[in-house]
């Protein structure tokens, strides 16, 4: 069996100052590439989106009702605790908010996301001109403006991670002309969930309060309404509060409920007993406005924006030469028509980074199924974290993309189900090896697909125990991306040896071999039922994988004992890839042909993960490059949006640019929406992940022993650059090509370590340090160089 050797220099990792990080870049930027040019992105619209409500009569995967304006049109603004959907109305304006603890009971009995509220401002401007509403994505800010009346009305919208609140600011160009009806509702109330609350209206301050009993969960919104000039007034009885002729109102809305992530709530059975009934959030809400109000709107937007650029400003890419004039609608439109504008494939990834900062930060909850935005009663497929592919396409690009610290809601989320995860093994060890079972030891953890802020469940149905891999190699990489030691020792080693435990112990021998039994590739089906079977590709891929990544971290521990010499001896006994008659690598081991099992293009690929995002299928092996690519052929990208994405990460992996951003073209032209979330269909905001992670990959890849630039560029990348992308080791790389062939490349070392690039010709190359000294360089097979590194040097590399 083929072993592929991964080198990952191990030091202590630091987490880089962001004054620092701009130094780096500023000194590192290729030529062509200057600072303080940093390319403007928004999503924009001259018309209103259109807010006809919702369809009760249209249920999708399980949810509804279904609101297909909300999917399409509104502006998604968010800061990982709660979402807000921004409708840029001038009659009405519609902002619905998502807070990510507000669960009910279906569709499946184990919760699933709810909206929390809707908030109306009612303006009554019927007769617009010159309207244009936009989501900047530098700032994270939406704006609308328009004339009314020989009027020019402005509003800002943004929602604050340091502070935690959505704040909006409404101004016009002369003073007294402000008037309107602040309006919440608390949305689905009276429904079988019986959620029950109230909207209170006293002074300057709206407040949404109730319960949803299902979890006991206590939930509260408040709504400050700070005016400049004119009149404010409550209205106790409707629950709103009019503002007439002001001159600037500033609101600012903070959500809440008596969730708390611990263990408990995952390990508690009774679902009313996982929240404390006796708990309310109104205090720590309250102290949440008080304190926004305190610094003002100016402070709040400053704030905002220093944490926000902070992430966002990281990373800078260009593939086109210029950017379009057209309103984003018309430039889908135009693209889905035949028009490869460019523009909208950079446009696309600098969105998905946007999207995960607001859906994803390091005190949340993880980024769902929609991200941290649904305004249904009962979300599609829950809105949960599904773990046999859409949670972990949600981080793939999290590291390489520079944004490592937003899967640290993870981390949490893992520390806090662990236990769960661990009794799961139990579970699962007493019904299928009931002689491994080590009482009051360690029977290692494992989880199913299923899972939310309430609930993880364990393995079973339609996907086999690789789940559990599939998701420690998140934990795995987070590490490799970081070099972070202190995680290293506290979760990385631990999480990857207990997986390896329960995996050595879910094993069975069977002709000489070590399988899974039972074993199930995610989802499919044969003759109507899902198939269960032993030892399948998806499986005995990711045991692999686990058992890999805990010797390469034993070794960066120094740790060796009898538990190593018995995975590295296992290792040996998966023979977790084959290939079949027809050329393709098989699913399942009893295959034959393609499509003797299953469904031939189901959306699933899951027998390539093992190429993308595992590594024991690269390129040392080209028999299963070979097969992998065949498999792909034969498949076919005709497929839902998370599949294609996951699609053109696999085919950049195989080094495919064409075939690669021929699967990112289709997915453009077939799954995205005006407002560019991405479809399934309905939403699931997996696909922006996936796809962001697919342009990374198609420009730098570290997942063997080098780093290799621009290994899948396709021809409509002939020119471009990028800046800030992260490698494997913690090297910050930037590049520019001209003509398909880099000019300029520079790596940051952040944590010091050897450093091995692979690029045509650059063992004839020149790598100077920041002093303009040249270093000594190895020379490796091939295209390849190696050089130790400095902590914070940066290294230039020079064509002579």
């Amino acid at each position: 069996m083929h072993t592929p050797f991964l080198f990952y220099p191990h030091r202590s990792a630091m987490r880089v100052p962001s004054l620092l990080l701009t130094l780096f870049f500023a000194l590192a930027l290729p030529s062509g590439h200057a600072a303080g040019a940093e390319r403007r992105y928004e999503i924009w619209e001259n018309e209103q989106a259109p807010n006809r409500g919702v369809d009760w009569s249209k249920q999708v995967a399980r949810g509804g009702p279904y609101d297909g304006d909300w999917e399409s049109w509104s502006y998604p603004i968010g800061n990982g605790y709660m979402g807000a959907s921004v409708f840029g109305r001038t009659d009405t304006e519609r902002i619905q908010i998502t807070e990510k603890t507000l669960h009910t009971e279906k569709p499946y009995g184990w919760g699933g996301l709810t909206s929390f509220a809707e908030i109306h401002l009612d303006f009554n401007h019927q007769q617009v001109t010159n309207y244009r509403r936009s989501l900047s994505l530098n700032e994270a800010i939406a704006t609308v403006e328009y004339e009314s009346g020989g009027i020019r009305y402005q509003r800002e919208y943004f929602v604050s991670y340091p502070d935690n609140v959505l704040v909006i600011r409404l101004t016009a160009n002369r003073k007294g002309m402000l008037s309107l009806v602040v309006r919440p509702e608390i949305p689905y109330l009276g429904r079988e969930d019986r959620r029950s609350g109230t909207v209170k209206a006293e002074g300057d301050l709206l407040t949404l309060a109730g319960t949803l009993p299902f979890f006991s969960t206590n939930f509260e919104g408040q709504i400050k309404v700070l005016n400049e000039g004119g009149t404010l007034a409550a209205d106790a009885d409707k629950g709103v509060i009019a503002v007439k002729d002001a001159d600037t109102v500033v609101l600012i809305f903070a959500a809440g409920t008596n969730y708390e992530l611990s263990e408990k709530m995952f390990s508690t059975k009774t679902p009313a007993e996982k929240c404390d009934p006796s708990r309310f959030p109104h205090e720590e809400i309250s102290a949440r406005v008080a304190a926004a109000q305190a610094l003002g709107f100016g402070i709040l937007k400053q704030r905002h924006l220093q944490d926000y650029q902070n992430l966002f400003g990281r990373v800078s890419m260009q593939l086109s030469s210029e950017a379009s004039s057209d309103p984003t609608s018309i430039l889908l439109e135009k693209y889905k028509q035949g028009d490869f504008n460019v523009w909208l494939e950079e446009l696309m990834f600098h969105y998905a980074r946007y999207l995960l900062i607001a859906s994803s930060r390091e005190k949340t909850l993880p980024s769902g199924l929609q991200g941290v935005w649904s305004q249904y009663y009962i979300t599609p497929w829950s809105g949960g974290y599904w773990h046999n592919i859409n949670v972990q396409m949600n981080y793939w690009g999290a590291m390489s993309a520079n944004l490592a610290e937003t899967f640290e809601a993870y981390i949490a989320y893992f520390k806090a189900y662990l236990p769960e995860a661990r009794q799961h093994a139990v579970s699962y060890v007493s019904k299928n090896s009931p002689d491994k079972l080590a009482p009051g030891e360690d029977n290692g953890w494992i989880i199913g697909t299923g899972a939310n802020a309430y609930h993880v469940s364990g393995p079973g149905g339609h996907s086999g125990p690789g789940t559990g891999g599939f998701t420690s190699k998140l934990l795995m990489e987070y590490y490799l991306f970081t070099q972070d030691r202190t995680y290293l020792k506290e979760v990385a080693y631990p999480a990857m040896r207990s997986m390896s435990t329960f995996y050595s112990k879910a094993l069975v021998p069977q002709d000489g071999l070590l399988l899974i039994k039972p074993s199930a590739s995610p989802e499919q089906r044969h003759k109507g039922e899902y198939y269960v079977t032993v030892g399948c590709t998806f499986d005995q891929a990711f045991v692999w994988e686990n058992h890999h990544d805990t010797l390469v971290l034993a070794k960066a521990l120094g740790e060796e004992d009898d538990f190593t010499r018995k995975i590295r001896n296992e290792i040996t006994l998966l023979d977790p890839i084959q290939i079949g008659a027809s050329g393709q690598i098989k699913e399942y081991r009893e295959e034959v042909n393609y499509s003797d099992i299953g469904d031939p293009k189901h959306r699933h690929i899951s027998h390539l993960c093992a190429l993308y995002p595992g590594t024991l299928i690269n390129s040392q092996n080209e028999a299963w490059m070979r097969a992998a690519s065949k498999t792909l052929d034969l498949r076919g990208d005709k497929t839902t949006g998370w599949a294609m994405a996951h699609r053109m990460n696999v085919r950049a992996r195989l080094k495919e640019p064409a075939k690669a951003h021929a699967v990112y073209r289709q997915f453009l032209q077939e799954r995205v929406a005006p407002n560019l979330w991405t479809m399934h269909p309905p939403f699931q905001i997996d696909g922006n992940f996936g796809t962001m992670a697919g342009v990374v990959e198609m420009l730098l890849q570290s997942h063997t022993d080098h780093i290799e630039i621009l290994p899948a560029l396709p021809q409509a990348w002939l020119a471009g650059s990028f800046r800030g992308l992260v490698a494997r080791g913690n090297f910050v790389v930037n590049a520019e090509w001209r003509e398909g062939k880099a000019v300029s490349l520079a790596i940051t070392s952040r944590v010091g370590g050897e450093c091995r690039l692979q690029y045509s010709g650059i063992e004839k190359a020149e790598i100077s340090d920041d002093a303009g000294k040249v270093i000594e360089t190895k020379r490796g097979e091939g295209s390849r160089v190696a050089f130790d590194t400095t902590p914070g040097s940066t290294y230039r590399v020079t064509w002579k």
